[in-house]
């Protein structure tokens, strides 16, 4: 059973970066995996702390992360940013 996966207005943002940047292949390679499994490794991810405690993220380069939750019980993943985390 796959999961559903939704975009923050602000990862909507991020998407349209990746497009301009050439990183678009790569990012939905990985949101194709969160839509199966998104705890699947590889590739690895981290659980976030902090204010972004109970988010997960997965690189999409050296500098740009896909950062999500996970909400098990409507098989929902939530999609929070999919740029990098220093802006």
């Amino acid at each position: 059973m796959t999961w559903r996966v939704v975009y923050t207005k602000q990862a909507q943002k991020d998407a349209q970066k990746l497009v301009s940047a050439g990183l678009k292949s790569k990012a939905d390679k990985l949101l194709d995996i969160l839509k199966e499994n998104p705890y699947q490794t590889p590739p690895s991810y981290e659980k976030l702390v902090g204010d972004l405690a109970g988010a997960y993220s997965r690189r999409i380069n050296i500098q740009h992360r896909l950062v999500y939750q996970v909400l098990e019980s409507d098989r929902i993943v939530k999609v929070i940013r999919m740029w990098t985390h220093y802006d």
